[in-house]
């Protein structure tokens, strides 16, 4: 049966999620948290058991398909898997062409020319790579716009993605395969050296609750440091790097590694893999 919330009257100025997933979820609850009504958001989403959790969660609208609700919409954010873009964006073309709502798109490695061709006509679009910290209000995310987006429109797209954490505007679409593989895949970075710390110290005796525990904090300490000092990172390293201390002695070791040219390397992986994806939706 549909939910009570399919009946409901929309508000003007309405933003329709195409997709209810884990990221759209996180940004219709920054939304909400941050004042916007629960009325003028709505929900496209297939899955019976997300619909009704999101509607029972946040009050929003939910619909099972598109039909009924794209045609009011000011915003429609595609927050769909890429593999299944083309036809979402195909279904919503009779949809969007009297009202031309800004599209913003969370999807990854789709291109804003491969979005205007499927949609079927030039509208604002607003292509962003959100992360997963977004889930907890600590998101960074790149932005793009197209020549149709003037700064009203602009405007509307880094509210709703500033609702989950930073944004920052990027002026090449190219460049947005750089930010995916900053930001996109970067928690996963952290991740990877977090659990290799935690493992170095269990190596050398602590208990692994023990070391996992100092070992996140510390990312969590270090991480709160960056941001809310302002300094550069190099700056604060220094400060922490007292001459032929143990500070120095282990830096000494990252730099014997070549951390600096892995993470080079890693970044440059990620960039190739992305344009990959990308090339692989045409």
């Amino acid at each position: 049966m549909p939910s009570n919330s399919e009946s409901r009257t929309q508000a003007p100025g309405l933003t329709v999620f195409i997709g209810g997933g884990n990221m759209a979820r996180s940004l219709v609850g920054a939304l909400i948290h941050g004042g916007t009504a629960a009325t003028s958001i709505a929900v496209v989403e297939p899955n019976d058991a997300t619909r009704e959790a999101l509607a029972r969660d946040f009050g929003v609208a939910v619909h099972a398909t598109a039909d009924a609700i794209a045609n009011d919409a000011d915003v429609i954010v595609l927050a769909t898997k890429p593999q299944v873009m083309k036809e979402v964006c195909r279904g919503l073309a009779a949809h969007v062409a009297d009202r031309k709502p800004l599209i913003l798109s969370i999807a990854a490695g789709v291109r804003i020319a491969q979005l205007r061709e499927w949609l079927g006509l030039e509208l604002p679009i607003v292509r962003t790579m959100p992360n997963t910290p977004a889930l907890i209000g600590a998101g960074a995310t790149g932005l793009f716009a197209n020549d149709a987006t003037d700064s009203a429109r602009r405007a509307q797209a880094e509210a709703i993605l500033a609702a989950a954490g930073r944004t920052a505007w990027i002026e090449r679409e190219e460049l947005m395969d750089a930010v995916t593989a900053l930001s996109g895949s970067g928690p996963a970075y952290f991740f990877l050296l977090v659990e290799a710390l935690e493992d170095a110290a269990v190596a050398q005796g602590l208990p692994r609750v023990t070391a996992r525990a100092l070992a996140t904090q510390t990312c969590l300490g270090a991480g709160r440091m960056l941001v809310e000092s302002g300094e550069a990172p190099a700056v604060l390293r220094e400060r922490v790097t007292s001459p032929n201390g143990t500070t120095a002695a282990a830096l000494d070791a990252f730099a014997t590694g070549g951390l600096r040219e892995l993470a080079a390397k890693a970044v440059d992986a990620a960039v190739v893999r992305g344009r990959e994806l990308s090339a692989s939706q045409d």
